[in-house]
């Protein structure tokens, strides 16, 4: 397991990418509407599992816990990017 400082900072360059990314789909796509929608389930995700890295589940055990929270970012992460593109 990486220290915590790595995996937020992680997170938040990821959230980073992906918030100019939707950035310029609005500035050069002929919706905007929809990237708002978009930018907002961004900052509520990089807020939620930043909460997450910081506060974990007691009872289970780390390692296991800081998986979860990995495959449960790179699936809502997927999930951002499609709605990116199929826009």
């Amino acid at each position: 397991m990486a220290n915590k400082r790595t995996l937020k900072h992680s997170i938040n360059l990821v959230c980073g990418d992906l918030f100019a990314e939707c950035v310029a789909a609005k500035l050069y796509g002929n919706r905007g509407d929809d990237c708002e929608a978009i930018i907002y389930s961004i900052l509520k995700m990089q807020s939620d599992f930043i909460c997450r890295v910081s506060h974990p589940e007691p009872g289970m055990p780390a390692k296991k816990y800081y998986q979860k929270l990995k495959e449960d970012f790179i699936a809502q992460a997927s999930e951002i990017v499609d709605q990116i593109n199929n826009r």
